[in-house]
């Protein structure tokens, strides 16, 4: 008997807290109905940067100043190779696929770009001139360039 009077006092307590928990929670949506059609969003233009984009934090991957959307990247083909590779970026006037990227995990030197960084974009972004979705208040902390 006392479990379960300790029980349904618990369940109430739980149902409760969560209760004013999320009274001041809202959606990123405002007051949009998910059963509704989303506005279309406004076709961002890349932030194109000369030199580069500033890092924010030490060991973040460099952004990317320029479009990529018709590059192509598969297992065979890496579209950011035609200027970043080691034998191209010079006459391109671009910067060099970095030394880390042809490294195996046990620090062994390839000659080529290893499987595990091929992918680019799952670490490089391009920057688009947005205006946030939420206040950002982050500031740059540690960074030793």
């Amino acid at each position: 008997m006392k479990k379960t009077i300790k029980l349904i006092a618990g369940i109430a307590l739980s149902c409760f807290v969560m209760g004013i928990a999320g009274a001041d929670v809202s959606s990123l949506r405002g007051g949009n109905d998910l059963a509704n059609a989303a506005e279309k969003t406004k076709k961002a233009k890349i932030e194109k940067v000369s030199g580069g984009i500033a890092r924010t934090w030490a060991e973040q991957p460099p952004m990317i100043p320029h479009d990529v959307d018709k590059y192509q990247i598969s297992i065979k083909n890496n579209g950011c190779l035609k200027c970043h590779s080691a034998a191209t970026y010079e006459k391109e006037k671009s910067p060099k696929v970095g030394d880390s990227h042809f490294l195996t995990r046990e620090d062994k030197a390839l000659e080529k770009v290893s499987s595990r960084r091929w992918f680019c974009d799952q670490c490089h972004a391009t920057q688009k001139g947005l205006t946030p979705l939420v206040e950002n208040t982050f500031e740059t902390v540690g960074r030793s360039d």
